[in-house]
């Protein structure tokens, strides 16, 4: 048991170190390195949150002190539950008709319903993501004969690839689109949507004043979670699409408030 113990502490002080370093860690990645259970980390980062040395964020941990404002970069964030976030995009693809006009918010999980609309005839799609134009303009130098007509804001690039600021507002401002597909770092009942980035906060205000309909995609593990700044209340969501591994009390608190929630099975 003393062995036991002093190899737990030591892994611990591994993780603490790590977090200094790097600012984040994820639960996938600390498994794989140290070889132990996906439980027994989460064991470990409870115990550092209850220290004090770090603060829980989904798929793992930041620096105490920072999850309501760090952001993870666009290729950390992609990383994290992937099989479920291929399904809300399914999920959300199937509600873009052909000839319409999209909007779709920088994010992993929008980047994944980007992927999803290559194919949908006479579509127009309007992003602030370097990442989602990036893909469109790559189907398009292939030579793919659908690839929707693309319109990217402008604006000064965020760590997520995210484009914000008054020149992205601005346009954004002049719009009007038939759908918006809206990523999120958090969701929470009191606080609503947030982001750790006042800027892509004000940008994603400007998205949902833009659109007719709102649609937010959003995995279980956002739930809780709550970012620097709200940037809309649940009841301006007409559509919430999240995965079954979301708690009950969870589903019932969206359900009062969202206009329709929509929930697809959880990647296994």
């Amino acid at each position: 048991m003393a062995d036991q113990t002093l190899f737990a502490a030591q892994r611990r002080a591994l993780i603490l170190e790590e977090i200094r370093r790097t600012g984040a860690v994820r639960v996938a990645d600390l498994v794989t390195e140290f070889g132990v259970s996906d439980m027994t980390v989460r064991r470990d980062l409870e115990a550092l949150t209850r220290q004090g040395a770090v603060q829980k964020v989904h798929g793992g941990a930041v620096a105490a002190g920072s999850a309501s404002s760090f952001e993870p970069g666009f290729t950390a964030k992609s990383e994290l539950e992937e099989g479920t976030k291929a399904a809300l995009a399914d999920a959300a693809a199937r509600l873009v008709e052909p000839g319409s006009v999209v909007a779709l918010s920088a994010g992993t999980t929008t980047y994944a319903v980007a992927s999803r609309l290559l194919e949908v005839p006479q579509l127009t799609v309007v992003t602030n993501s370097l990442r989602i134009a990036d893909l469109l303009w790559a189907a398009e130098s292939d030579g793919m004969e659908t690839v929707p007509s693309l319109l990217l804001t402008g604006g000064s690039p965020t760590r997520s690839a995210a484009l914000v600021g008054a020149l992205a507002d601005q346009l954004i401002r002049t719009l009007h689109v038939d759908l918006l597909i809206l990523g999120v770092h958090g969701v929470s009942e009191q606080a609503g949507l947030t982001t750790p980035n006042l800027a892509e906060a004000q940008t994603n205000r400007a998205l949902i004043a833009s659109a007719r309909r709102t649609v937010v995609v959003a995995d279980h593990t956002k739930w809780g979670v709550v970012g620097l700044s709200s940037f809309a209340t649940l009841t301006e969501v007409d559509c919430l699409i999240t995965d079954d591994a979301l708690p009950t009390a969870a589903r019932n608190a969206l359900a009062d408030t969202v206009g329709e929630l929509v929930v697809v099975p959880a990647a296994g």
